[in-house]
């Protein structure tokens, strides 16, 4: 059975989520710019804190693209863009006010890019609703920043034009409005704390949960067109994943964690059945069995990597070494679908 559909829905979110994180990594460029360009104190200690998220944010970005699974590029009108906004933020032709109005364009493209993001995978498919949840992090920090340099831009564009000082009232006005959006949509985002990575158990975590996701969504029609894309997303991402916590976790919790054997004899059991699957037709009658199949061995395998493994990890390692065995899941995890991706082409 082909798993290597062209499914456009999907391939355009993931370009979308890399024109993001292209635009991301300028948004934090900018900001480090514009504090060293102000010599206002409380509006650098503004640009501080916008950067400190955004750095953040950049980290949350990367755990979603992996995480999606499907890798792509960012557009090139978006690459384009990202040079010529570089080119005028590192020259003299803006004033600091010019420069800070492109960095409020800029962060309201972001909020609408993952507003989108997220509205798109309500049509596509509730699997990409759970890989991209921590998107709305992202969202709502992003907004709340627009109205943070809403105040910025009125305190130096009246200095710009009368070399006066605006009303000093304005920050006053742009906290409540802060205030009032964070008690709108604050409990419905999901927030994070200010480090720039999940623990890993949050990153497997939230692999089970898509891969589950997926099989959900296999359950739930007779398509077969649509079945074969749901399996080949799962087939991406249990391959990847699997490999990952092969080459990351399981080593480095076998010196606490005595059943770490049985560990990779479950997966090796699930790529043999992966590979069954990938070798039929799923408008075969038998095909949504061996996914029953299938799913029973992934939730035995999850189960005890959550129940007991999780609870090791706890027990043994720093939350420090929790956060840089999830920096290292993902990066492998990353290097092995930038693989996938090139040997499919």
């Amino acid at each position: 059975m082909s798993i290597d559909l062209d499914d456009a829905k999907r391939t355009a979110i993931a370009c979308k989520l890399a024109g993001m994180k292209e635009i991301q990594n300028l948004v934090i460029s900018n900001e480090e710019k514009l504090i060293s360009a102000c010599d206002d104190q409380e509006i650098r200690d503004r640009f501080s804190k916008m950067l400190d998220d955004d750095r953040k944010n950049l980290g949350i970005l990367d755990t979603v693209i992996v995480q999606y699974g499907v890798m792509s590029e960012p557009k090139e009108t978006v690459t384009m863009m990202v040079e010529k906004v570089e080119e005028l933020m590192q020259g003299s032709e803006l004033s600091l006010y010019e420069k800070a109005a492109q960095h409020e364009l800029l962060k309201h493209q972001q909020f609408m890019a993952g507003v989108l993001v997220h509205k798109a995978g309500q049509v596509v498919g509730a699997d990409i609703l759970t890989a991209i949840a921590p998107l709305n992090t992202i969202n709502f920090e992003n907004r709340a920043h627009q109205e943070q340099l809403k105040g910025v831009l009125e305190v130096l564009g009246v200095r710009e034009l009368t070399g006066q000082e605006a009303e000093q009232g304005l920050w006053a006005r742009v906290q409540d409005s802060i205030a009032a959006f964070s008690g709108i949509v604050g409990s419905a985002v999901t927030h994070t704390s200010d480090k720039s990575d999940m623990n890993v158990q949050d990153v497997i975590r939230a692999d089970h949960n898509k891969v589950n996701m997926l099989i959900m969504q296999i359950e739930q029609t007779n398509d077969p067109q649509k079945i074969q894309e749901y399996f080949g997303q799962i087939y991406k991402d249990l391959t990847a994943h699997s490999e990952a916590e092969e080459q990351v976790v399981y080593p480095a919790v076998r010196s606490f964690y005595e059943d770490t054997q049985e560990l990779y004899d479950d997966q090796a059991e699930l790529k043999a059945m992966l590979e069954e699957l990938k070798s039929s037709n799923a408008s075969d009658g038998d095909f949504k069995a061996k996914i029953e199949r299938l799913k029973n061995a992934i939730m035995d395998h999850v189960r005890q990597e959550e129940n007991t493994m999780f609870a090791a990890i706890r027990n043994n390692c720093s939350d420090e070494q929790q956060e840089q065995m999830a920096t290292e899941f993902k990066t492998v995890k990353s290097k092995l679908q930038e693989e996938s991706m090139a040997s499919a082409k």
